[in-house]
């Protein structure tokens, strides 16, 4: 199985399944000197573990993070970094139903087409518990990048959106509540209508937004490997991901030019910032911000038809510990994933200017 690594110079293998003894990932190319805030990383993860919650799944997992190389008195050695991070709350029978079925809209049919064979127990490698080990390396991604700001948060749960542009947030209250969004009325709603789809046995999809200042001018490459793609790639190799707008995204369409160019500043700056801080897919030194669409949580509490691996038509239910939304949980996600993008091109800039 390929496509288990990410990152160019900043590069990071993971490992392991949602009910295997551990998940973790090597890191390679992190630079030496850096001083880690381990407690750092730990609250990271904190934040994207499960059972924090009552609108998330309530599978009790400590998810403490264990280095086992790269690391010295608490400062980076430039060599690989491991880590794992143990399973202690696996409850395999809960997907014994599945184990010659299909889950609709969930990877079972294509692992098991593709590689003739599937760990049905939470998904394997396809589940989202894989998301884990990207907080972990993400952490550190930022710690490296200290002077450049990500913030993601909730901004849509269903139908439910926060209208609000990303510069007229309070970021810092973005962990007040458990939706994650920094407007409290939005999140009050938010929270409310979760707990109601998850009454009915259902599922809904959500938005999180992010944005990133601080970031110097002049990261990414032209072409291929533009800024603004490789973020969109980070973004939907994350679980449940179905789509990915930057800047003025698909509402730029609708816009004439005279009205979508960012006009200048005398410094260089612009007055405006539809281009959402990338431009040749460089970063021009404006906020880059962005949007990620989520789906419904396939896995939902109501009979559904299926098909088992003869080919015939069964009836199936989801059973075990489930997110009604991710979104949530995800914030962390988003944020780590800009992380490794970020530091990749910050190294590459840095390898340049030697």
């Amino acid at each position: 199985m390929a496509g288990n690594t990410f990152g160019n110079l900043f590069k990071v293998t993971t490992f392991g399944e949602s009910h295997g003894v551990a998940i973790g990932g090597i890191i390679d190319g992190c630079p030496a000197g850096v001083a880690l805030d381990l407690e750092a990383i730990q609250a990271e993860l904190d934040r994207r573990k499960p059972g924090q919650s009552a609108i998330v799944t309530q599978r009790k997992e400590p998810d403490t993070v264990e280095f086992f190389s790269g690391i010295f008195e608490g400062i980076t050695t430039g060599t690989p970094i491991g880590f794992a991070i143990k399973n202690a709350n696996q409850k395999s029978k809960d997907y014994s139903h599945i184990k010659d079925s299909y889950r609709p809209s969930h990877a079972d049919y294509t692992y098991d087409q593709k590689y003739g064979i599937r760990d049905y127990r939470g998904g394997g490698r396809s589940s989202a518990r894989e998301t884990a080990s990207r907080v972990v390396v993400g952490a550190i991604a930022k710690q490296v990048l200290s002077e450049i700001k990500i913030n993601a948060y909730v901004s849509g749960v269903g139908a439910i959106k926060l209208e609000k542009s990303h510069t007229e947030l309070d970021f810092s209250l973005t962990e007040s509540n458990i939706v994650r969004c920094p407007d409290p009325k939005m999140a009050n709603e938010m929270e409310n209508y979760i707990k109601q789809i998850r009454k009915e046995g259902d599922t809904v999809g959500g938005i999180v937004s992010c944005a990133i200042s601080g970031v110097p001018i002049g990261l990414g490459e032209p072409v291929f490997d533009k800024l603004h793609a490789e973020l969109g790639k980070a973004m939907l190799s994350i679980n449940a991901v179905k789509g990915f707008e930057y800047g003025s995204g698909f509402a730029g369409a609708e816009l004439k030019g005279s009205q979508h160019n960012d006009l200048f500043n005398t410094d260089g700056t612009t007055k405006t910032n539809l281009s959402g801080g990338i431009q040749g897919g460089i970063s021009n030194g404006m906020d880059i911000y962005f949007n990620v669409a989520f789906k419904p949580v396939a896995t939902i509490m109501q009979d559904q038809e299926t098909i088992d691996k003869d080919g015939n038509m069964v009836n199936m239910q989801g059973k075990g510990r489930h997110d009604p939304c991710v979104v949530p949980r995800a914030v962390p996600i988003v944020e780590a994933m800009a992380a490794l993008v970020l530091v990749d091109y910050w190294l590459m800039n840095r390898t340049i200017k030697k």
